[in-house]
């Protein structure tokens, strides 16, 4: 995708000033258009798949990470004192939604999870501001398949003596992982399931 020249006008950002309704529709407009593809793929949990989502497609473009802000802090319960995910995916998530969070005046920091320790310095595996203990953090993911990834960052952040109670992702893909976290005890929501962006794909002719 190209990007014009020109300034925009007002209504052609609408991730600034569309309601949330319209939000999360244009939202999926975007998962469907620039993201979703199909194929013969090899997913991060190994698993082979006749489609893949290629989140930072939307997470990385200007409208969508500020919708995507926008549409998950409402989700977050109102005693969340972070949130936090697994690098690098869920890196321009969290930031996303630690933005939104001043201009909605509840600030929220953001904590990235390393997939191994830093080698160097204080060798930490959490990135970002230090939290009281027992701080509650939830947990964000770009999209969901066994639920492995997301359950490193809860088990990394509990390691460090946070609350993590639940799990919020972009795009549910329906293999386990909703299980995965019911079995561990972690509340889970998601602002899309596949088969939704597969409707969408196929409606808008691709």
């Amino acid at each position: 995708m190209t990007y014009p020249t020109e300034t925009p006008t007002q209504s052609d950002i609408w991730a600034a000033t569309a309601d949330l309704s319209t939000l999360r529709q244009k939202l999926l407009d975007l998962f469907s258009q620039l993201a979703y593809q199909e194929g013969d793929f090899v997913l991060a949990s190994g698993l082979r798949s006749s489609y893949y989502v290629n989140k930072m497609q939307v997470t990385l473009h200007p409208q969508g990470a500020l919708a995507i802000g926008r549409l998950l802090f409402p989700l977050l319960p109102v005693d969340t004192q972070a949130v936090a995910g697994l690098t690098m995916g869920a890196d321009p998530i969290v930031t996303a939604v630690s933005v939104v969070s001043v201009y909605e005046n509840r600030p929220i920091p953001a904590l990235i999870i390393r997939k191994e320790a830093k080698g160097y310095g204080t060798r930490a595996y959490i990135e970002g501001p230090i939290l009281p203990e027992g701080a509650k953090v939830v947990v964000l993911e770009d999209v969901v398949t066994t639920g492995q990834s997301a359950l490193k960052a809860v088990d990394r952040l509990k390691d460090a003596g946070y609350t993590v109670e639940q799990v919020i992702a972009l795009v549910d893909r329906k293999q386990g992982g909703a299980e995965l976290y019911q079995s561990a005890g972690l509340k889970f929501e998601a602002l899309f399931a596949i088969e939704e962006i597969q409707q969408r794909y196929r409606e808008l002719g691709n």
